[in-house]
């Protein structure tokens, strides 16, 4: 069974910007996408190992900021010629407050 645990406020996330935190040991990145949704996935690029939470987000992907290439804020999956994905994670919004499922 999956835990929540505790990420941020939702008013505190800015939108369409990322934040960088640590659970359980893990990287994550976190992006609010607009005001009801926020997305999160692992923050470290599978191919140059950058920090994901400082790429720039249009729509539901976010561009990493070292090789410009789009990986998707849904399902990790990182866009043509490249290929892989990266690890997505469950977001649960109670009373404004953003947790992560894992």
């Amino acid at each position: 069974m999956k835990q929540k645990k505790f990420i941020a406020n939702f008013d505190d996330l800015p939108e369409k910007i990322g934040y960088e935190c640590l659970i359980d040991g893990e990287k994550l990145a976190v992006f609010r996408l607009n005001e009801e949704e926020v997305r999160i996935i692992s923050n470290v690029c599978p191919h140059k190992q950058g920090p994901l939470a400082e790429g720039t987000v249009s729509g539901e992907f976010v561009f990493c900021p070292l090789h410009d290439y789009k990986i998707s804020l849904v399902d990790g999956k990182v866009q043509e010629p490249d290929e892989g994905c990266i690890k997505t994670y469950d977001v649960c919004i109670e009373n404004k407050k953003v947790y992560v499922l894992v």
